[in-house]
């Protein structure tokens, strides 16, 4: 069983920031994904839900969705990355497993996913 250590998560501020501004980002219709490289530091990941896609309740169950969908593949991604996941609009629609096919393209597509995984 995979799990997700908080040491593994972004939590404050300037972490959130510094993969904002210093990585690069790619989307989809439900996620757009931030990644940073991050050399010589362990992987973490970040995950975030914006006031436009609802209430309290909506924001937290993306935000569940998505660490599930990290969690569920942490085991695919290379090391030295830094990644933050942002949900869209139409994803407050959607369930769990699409949010994951969903993660593993943007993954894909980012060169985040190591090769003997695929």
């Amino acid at each position: 069983m995979l799990k997700l250590p908080k040491r593994r998560i972004l939590r404050n501020k300037q972490m959130f920031q510094k993969v904002y501004k210093e990585g690069h980002s790619l989307a989809n219709r439900y996620l757009v994904l931030y990644v940073f490289p991050a050399i010589g530091l362990e992987r973490k990941a970040g995950f975030a839900a914006g006031k436009k896609l609802g209430n309290a309740v909506t924001r937290n169950r993306m935000k569940r969705i998505m660490r599930e969908s990290y969690r569920k593949n942490q085991a695919l991604l290379k090391e030295e990355v830094w990644l933050l996941l942002v949900a869209r609009k139409p994803a407050v629609s959607v369930k769990q497993p699409v949010m994951e096919k969903a993660f593993l393209d943007l993954g894909r597509k980012a060169k985040i996913i190591r090769q003997e995984a695929e």
